[in-house]
């Protein structure tokens, strides 16, 4: 009986018969991709809402009834030897000002002669405020860079120039091309070395960047619509090439068994698509599930992020299964054309393979490598007992940007807590509680951690005000998380009851705020995400065993990962190397660190357990089908992982401090999970399940939807073909 599911043996079929008319349409739904970018595209924005928090709130008072405080703004920073009101450093000073006030989009500059709060104490160190008309988003980087290029022009070793500020942070970031070339270029190089041929290496390339280019398009499309933050492109890039060459890898060395078996180029494009391409519609299916899992966060802009990767990754999985085909078509019959002397090809004989010899070196001590390998595991993910999150600042960009050497003489010249003051405003309803704001200095000023408050400034009708408290220490410091909850305490206990409702907000504040919120979610995506993904995989591989073991093994990666990511960022061991300093985790990161790592995770265990099934069925031994299916995956995977881990370290070497965050937690976990849960955990787990492995209660089996990672599929070519196997169901199938 012939496999006559759509996806996965219709469709290559018709694929690989009119694979001219398919890559025609393909280039044509690109090229329309491309006119509606040049055309359409939106603007990337790291502004942020938190729906329902205190810091929230306030933004959104003061955008209301504090309209003129909407743009964002620059420090420029002024250190001068001589002292800040020596005649000819005045004259600097001011000269400075007048052609900061003539820069393209500013609205306003604050002069720090007559503002004894703008100079620093020992009189050396001075402050010039810029204000923006918009926000940093909407600020062109031509005009940022205009800043900087006059900050350039005008420093000298006795009058030092520095800024700071959200639009020169996003001004100083490199554009984004570098490290995907680097990834890019390392893939190349493990393709070659794991398939021998130019031709072989180059299919999983090309049907990579025809996934990612395509998802590139379309996530830039929706920032037209949607708020997505600046590291989105290089994130959407980071997953999307490490998928796509996976996926692509996975059919193509699928195709070239079948073809070393005597299959015709068309048989094995089919059989590559109902083998392989059912393994990658089904991981990346989870990819996508655990992506979309991150709305679960209630935070719009990690929903958008998740969904832009879950785009990017889906669209790979979609070429892999419906472009592929047809390239497979043109290029199939050359796969090993092109060949790399001294590269030869992988030996057809499972017994002779590396896999088989030490899944069969598992096999006979599986307790004592199960062991061993869980407690090294729970020992690299030991440091994340220590997780501190939050949010990065300019204290940690690098010592040679501005924006850092700004933050360090404020910090010099007016104390840590000035780098993160904390906003407290207050919404008035009852003109009778205004007397009571006036006050709020001296009632805020005894509060401990309270190094200075600014004045009561009040909009025009007195129904809003606000004020700035400095705190006495590093936006970073456990003592300012504290100290912003006293604050909020405080203030509620005061003006509880007398028409004034106390917001406290600020940059710090909302990192606060964020990092609280992002801990309460945590398990909810983490048991969403699992259980999901525990029901796909039950589906498909009729076993409770199977996606228990993958969910707890996935876990350990993960939390292995997570320790890795403390031990550099925020204990700064080995940070030299990638130039970061230590400092708090990204308190978004967790969650889509879990997501996007789960996902991931599950490709392995899809790929391995998927063939050990195969071999199962077959021959209904577990240790063999075991040894077997390791034996026939480890040089793919191997290679798949290889390059992932190669494409995510590339990232690791660009300029934001979480895309560095995203390419090492990635990396460590692939790497891990490809290596010590793959190659020992799983075949010991395994062994010693016997053939609890495939065990499924009866009333469970009857009602779960019959999903089948297999196929039958009719001789085509030789007695070499592999024994059939009947499905229960197809994906796709009418």
């Amino acid at each position: 009986m012939r496999d006559r599911s759509l996806l996965f043996e219709r469709w290559p079929r018709f694929a690989f018969r009119h694979a001219w008319q398919v890559l025609g349409g393909t280039l044509l739904i690109i090229v329309v991709l491309g006119i509606l970018y040049s055309t359409a595209a939106g603007k990337y924005a790291d502004a942020f809402t938190l729906p329902g928090s205190e810091s929230q709130n306030l933004f959104d008072m003061l955008e209301e009834r504090f309209p003129a405080t909407a743009g964002d703004s620059v420090t420029v920073v002024v250190q001068a030897s001589r002292g800040i009101d020596d005649p000819t450093v005045k004259s600097q000073v001011e000269d400075l000002a007048q052609r900061l006030s003539r820069l393209p989009d500013v609205t306003a500059v604050s002069s720090p002669y007559g503002n004894s709060a703008a100079v620093s104490p020992d009189g050396k160190i001075a402050r010039i405020n810029v204000q923006y008309a918009e926000e940093a988003q909407n600020v062109p980087r031509s005009s940022a860079e205009a800043l900087l290029d006059l900050r350039k022009e005008l420093s000298t070793p006795e009058f030092q120039v520095e800024a700071g500020g959200f639009i020169i942070q996003r001004a100083e970031r490199n554009p984004p091309g570098r490290t995907e070339l680097i990834g890019i270029g390392a893939a190349v190089i493990i393709l070659l070395l794991a398939f021998g041929s130019v031709v072989a290496m180059g299919l999983p390339i090309t049907i990579a960047i025809l996934g990612v280019g395509s998802g590139l398009l379309m996530v830039g499309l929706g920032a037209a619509f949607v708020d997505l933050p600046a590291f989105t492109p290089q994130f959407a890039a980071m997953i999307g090439i490490g998928v796509g060459i996976d996926y692509a890898l996975l059919v193509v060395n699928r195709f070239r068994e079948a073809m070393a078996q005597g299959l015709s180029a068309e048989e094995a494009t089919v059989k590559a698509a109902s083998t392989a391409g059912r393994s990658v519609f089904l991981a990346g299916g989870t990819v996508v599930i655990a992506m979309l899992g991150l709305w679960a966060a209630g935070i719009p802009i990690i929903g958008w992020v998740g969904t832009a990767g879950a785009v990017i990754v889906g669209l790979n999985v979609m070429v892999a299964i419906i472009v592929l085909p047809a390239v497979l078509r043109l290029a199939g019959p050359y796969i090993n054309s092109l060949r790399i002397p001294g590269l030869a090809a992988p030996s057809a004989e499972a017994e002779a393979g590396l896999g088989y010899r030490l899944s069969r070196l598992v096999q006979r001590a599986p307790l004592l490598c199960l062991v061993a390998s869980l407690g090294l595991l729970l020992l690299i993910a030991s440091p994340v007992l220590h997780l501190r999150i939050g949010v990065s600042d300019a204290g940690n960009n690098p010592e040679s940007s501005t924006s850092r050497r700004a933050y360090d003489l404020i910090a010099k010249g007016f104390g840590l807590g000035t780098n993160g003051r904390v906003v407290v405003g207050m919404k008035i309803d009852d003109p009778a509680a205004v007397p009571v704001v006036e006050q709020l200095p001296p009632l805020l000023s005894g509060i401990t951690g309270v190094r200075e408050i600014s004045p009561v400034r009040f909009n025009g009708n007195k129904t809003a005000a606000t004020a700035n408290v400095t705190p006495a220490f590093a936006p970073q410091d456990q003592r300012t998380v504290d100290l912003v909850h006293n604050l909020r305490d405080v203030l509620r206990q005061r003006f509880k009851g007398i028409g004034a409702e106390p917001l406290v907000g600020g940059a710090t504040a909302t990192v606060i705020d964020f990092s609280d919120h992002n801990s309460s979610r945590m398990p909810i995506i983490i048991g969403g995400v699992i259980a999901l993904s525990f029901l796909l995989l039950m589906m498909f591989f009729r076993s409770i065993v199977v996606p228990l073991k993958a969910a707890a093994m996935n876990l350990l990666s993960i939390g292995a990962a997570f320790g890795v990511l403390v031990a550099i960022f925020q204990w700064g061991w080995l940070g030299g190397l990638i130039g970061v300093k230590e400092g708090p985790v990204e308190a978004f990161l967790p969650m889509m660190l879990f997501a996007v790592l789960f996902g991931l995770s599950m490709d392995y265990e899809v790929f391995l357990v998927s063939r050990i099934r195969e071999e199962y069925l077959k021959t209904n031994d577990n240790t063999e089908s075991v040894a077997r299916g390791l034996s026939a995956t480890t040089r793919v995977i191997t290679a798949a992982a290889a390059i992932m881990c190669a494409v995510f370290i590339s990232f690791a070497f660009g300029d934001q401090r979480v895309i560095k965050e995203f390419g090492i937690g990635l990396a460590t976990a692939v790497f891990l999970d490809a290596t010590l849960v793959r190659l020992i955990l799983v075949p010991s787990a395994m062994q010693l399940m016997g053939r609890w492995n495939w065990w499924l209660p009866e009333w469970m089996d009857r009602i779960l939807p019959k999903l089948a990672l297999e196929s039958r599929l009719e001789p085509a070519a030789t007695a070499a073909t592999e024994s059939a196997i009947e499905p229960t169901m197809t994906i796709g199938g009418d």
